[in-house]
Formats: C-alpha cells, structure tokens, sequence
C-alpha cells in the first residue's frame, strides 16, 4: 500500500493514507474522526492513576453498610459518548470501582484485591446531566473471592439503565 503521510496533532505516530482513495472520502472519514473526538488528546498528567482519579472525583458515597455500597453521581460531558449518553466505558471503570469498593467491606484489610471478571449488561441509556445510583451487593463472598451485583438506576425515576456483576479475588497476604 503505497501512500502519503500526514502527521497528527495528538499522536507522535503518522498516518498513511492510500493514494488510491479518493479526497472526499479521507475527508469524511476525518470529519468522522474528529466529530467523535479522536482527534482530541487528553491532557497530560503525572499522576499514576489519573483515570481512576477521574472516576473518583465523580463519585459521591451515599451509603455503606457491611456488604452494601451506594455512590450517586451525574453524567458529565467528560463521560459521554457520541450519542451524548453515559459512555460504556465509563460504566465499566465505575462498576469495577464500586465493585471493589463494596467488597473491601467484608473482606480483611490486609488481603489485596483484584478484578478477575466483570459482565455489565447495558439495559437502557443514561443521558447528560442525568443522576445515577450505583447500588451494589455482596451475592457470595469465601476465602478467595467475592462476588458483587451492581445496579445502576436514574435516580429521578428510579429505572434501572444498567447492572453489572463482579467476580474479585483475594490475595492472601505475604508472609516473609
């Protein structure tokens, strides 16, 4: 594939485009692209988790009971997608912050955790602006790991958009 190369402002990498396309099509295909917000490169941040930071400052903890974690917050520009709706992203990394979050309250503190599984079933659409509830629950918690039931609701009208359901695992602390 012989072709030109253009280079793009949010990327050090370069762009080959075919010299058999024809114009109107790469610029459609660019229009695409930059409507969709591709073409935007996200700031640069020092911080280690900075998308885990993003998530939490969303986040307001409503309730937290032994198995039961509630967090409420609002659909931001910064979380939606093309169709200006909650990005299934941004579902994914909340599920699995909360998730974790609701484990860690009947699981030891010096047991580490991690995600080993994660299935969310995207049942309606949350639009801007729109307040959730995140309500999640201990379903099944052992030696190694907790399994939690999330559910994401608009907190106006109480419909259910979303649930989710996490399998974590403990790590057992070292012993030296």
């Amino acid at each position: 594939m012989t072709g030109t190369s253009s280079s793009s402002s949010s990327s050090s990498s370069t762009t080959i485009i075919s010299k058999d396309l024809p114009s109107d099509y790469v610029s459609a295909v660019k229009g695409f692209f930059a409507d969709v917000g591709i073409h935007a490169s996200l700031p640069q941040n020092s911080s280690k988790d900075f998308y885990s930071d993003l998530i939490r400052d969303l986040l307001k903890v409503d309730n937290v009971l032994r198995g039961r974690v509630s967090c409420i917050f609002s659909v931001s520009p910064a979380l939606g997608n093309y169709f200006n709706g909650l990005h299934g992203g941004a579902v994914g990394a909340i599920a699995e912050r909360v998730s974790i979050a609701c484990a860690r309250t009947v699981v030891a503190g010096d047991k580490e955790l991690f995600l080993g599984e994660l299935s969310i079933s995207y049942l309606s659409a949350a639009t801007l602006n729109e307040v959730l509830v995140v309500e999640a629950a201990v379903a099944r918690s052992g030696r190694n790991l907790t399994v939690v039931a999330s559910e994401f609701r608009i907190k106006k009208t109480r419909k259910l958009v979303y649930t989710s359901r996490a399998t974590i695992y403990h790590m057992p602390p070292a012993k030296l």
